[in-house]
């Protein structure tokens, strides 16, 4: 089944909440956004371009390989003066070398299909010395067990073939240190990093967010029936309220 970023209907999954403060600060502790120029490669509905630019960036050029989602970035950004929209491939972007202090990339690289050809291109269009930052998930931090925090840990736990799907699309980290190594990249760190999502004032908030399947791919791939199922499992499982879900992300860092 899969998402379709081309379909207008999806434009704004990736547009209904803020980056938070816990992405920032992690960000923050490894470098500077002031003044950069900066590249967000996968820019989706353009949460974490709107936080670039709130962060202080020079500029920022925003990619996506779907005309809606840039499109849905527009209009995120619109009060912005200093960004700019590609359409374009994340392993073939049509740009000259050598034009940005950071790249950032943020759940994208699970959707491409040569994940190498994406750091040879990120380490072609940094600066000497800038900065890559890959932000995504591991199977690892997929399998981590359902909390009232944790919401993602269900899906999985409910769904065990969507295990199988991460199994098949999310690299291993040893695997990413490996390319990043390989395409010359150094100063490799790795952090681990657990982002607030979003926080719900109420359960019926939660479960109508999921039912949505707003910004979660891997929901995508559950047909209606299970889609329902899942929604049960998870009111079952809340106690309190508000809710305030929690993903765990691997986040690396490398220098050119």
């Amino acid at each position: 089944m899969g998402i379709n970023f081309h379909d207008k209907k999806n434009a704004f999954t990736y547009a209904t909440r803020d980056a938070d403060v816990s992405w920032q600060q992690c960000i923050e502790k490894m470098t500077s956004i002031q003044g950069k120029h900066v590249l967000d490669i996968g820019c989706g509905g353009g949460i974490y371009t709107k936080k670039l630019l709130e962060m202080g960036a020079g500029s920022v050029t925003a990619v996506d390989s779907s005309s809606v989602m840039l499109q849905t970035t527009k209009a995120m950004c619109r009060e912005y003066e200093n960004v700019h929209y590609i359409v374009g491939d994340a392993t073939k972007i049509p740009l000259e070398d050598e034009q940005f202090d950071i790249i950032l990339s943020r759940a994208v690289i699970h959707h491409l299909p040569n994940i190498q050809a994406y750091f040879k291109e990120a380490y072609r269009l940094l600066k000497p010395s800038g900065l890559l930052i890959t932000q995504d998930r591991t199977v690892d931090d997929c399998s981590l067990p359902g909390s009232e925090h944790h919401l993602r840990g269900f899906f999985f736990e409910t769904f065990p073939h969507l295990v199988e799907k991460e199994n098949m699309r999310r690299p291993s980290s040893a695997a990413i240190l490996q390319w990043l190594q390989h395409t010359n990249f150094t100063n490799i760190t790795e952090q681990k990093l657990w982002e607030t999502r979003n926080v719900y004032t109420t359960k019926e908030a939660l479960l109508h967010d999921l039912s949505l399947r707003t910004g979660r791919s891997i929901l995508h791939e559950l047909s209606d029936d299970e889609m329902n199922m899942l929604l049960h499992t998870i009111s079952n499982k809340i106690k309190s309220e508000p809710i305030t879900e929690q993903d765990r992300w691997t986040i690396w860092f490398a220098q050119k």
